[in-house]
């Protein structure tokens, strides 16, 4: 493991694992046969451009497919190792990277999450929808407040998202990641918009962050539906 750990620091090694992984995520995606979910998922949010678009970690590898050629997108990525290995393979699936995260109570001073913040203010700002993961750092399936604090921020929507394929492997981390297989069926599923008040209070900022969860959830539990019936 230490020399795993090692290894995965050094600058070619992590620029090779991270282009391999882009290269078969994108064979998955194009071998896979996806439904969406609502049909009009696209129209529905294209009047709210920009828009937060937020996904569990460990159902995110395949988040950088649901772009659009046209769309322009900067996800949040970590600093950490594991990061480094995902910013990569996303930069290499056509979406710019910002680098940070929040710490586990929600604040943004932690691993660069401060830079972060401002840095998806701006982007949201000029324009660009911004893709992040829901949780709180290594307490998977549990919302962070600062997805809504950022959406209250910028006064754009949040739009939860879950992807899922019925040909995957599920390990057994603090994320449950899937591992997703080619050559099958998946599904995308598509949540309404929650907005947060500019004004939102703490009260407010708990519920907003509540409804996440519970809506992430929910169309977990759907995306999941559709592909295991399928």
């Amino acid at each position: 493991m230490r020399l795993l750990k090692q290894l995965t620091s050094v600058k070619v090694i992590q620029k090779t694992i991270g282009l391999l992984a882009a290269e078969y995520l994108r064979l998955v995606w194009n071998t896979t046969r996806f439904t969406l979910e609502p049909e009009d998922a696209y129209e529905r949010w294209e009047p709210d451009v920009p828009v937060i678009v937020v996904f569990w970690h460990g159902q995110h590898f395949l988040t950088p497919f649901f772009k659009r050629a046209d769309d322009q997108v900067k996800a949040l990525i970590s600093r950490h190792r594991d990061g480094e290995l995902n910013a990569i393979a996303v930069e290499r699936m056509g979406i710019k990277v910002i680098r940070g995260s929040g710490d586990h109570k929600g604040r943004f001073l932690a691993k660069g999450g401060l830079s972060g913040f401002w840095a998806m203010l701006e982007a949201l700002k000029q324009g660009s929808n911004i893709g992040l993961t829901a949780d709180i750092p290594k307490r998977a399936r549990i919302a962070s407040i600062g997805v809504v604090k950022l959406a209250a921020a910028s006064g754009r929507p949040i739009f939860p998202v879950a992807i899922a394929t019925k040909r995957r492997i599920e390990l057994s981390n603090w994320d449950r990641t899937a591992i997703n297989l080619p050559f099958g069926r998946g599904a995308c599923v598509v949540a309404s918009p929650i907005w947060v008040p500019s004004d939102a209070g703490r009260v407010m900022l708990e519920s907003a962050r509540d409804e996440l969860e519970r809506s992430l959830n929910a169309i977990t539990a759907r995306v999941y539906a559709l592909v295991n019936e399928a």
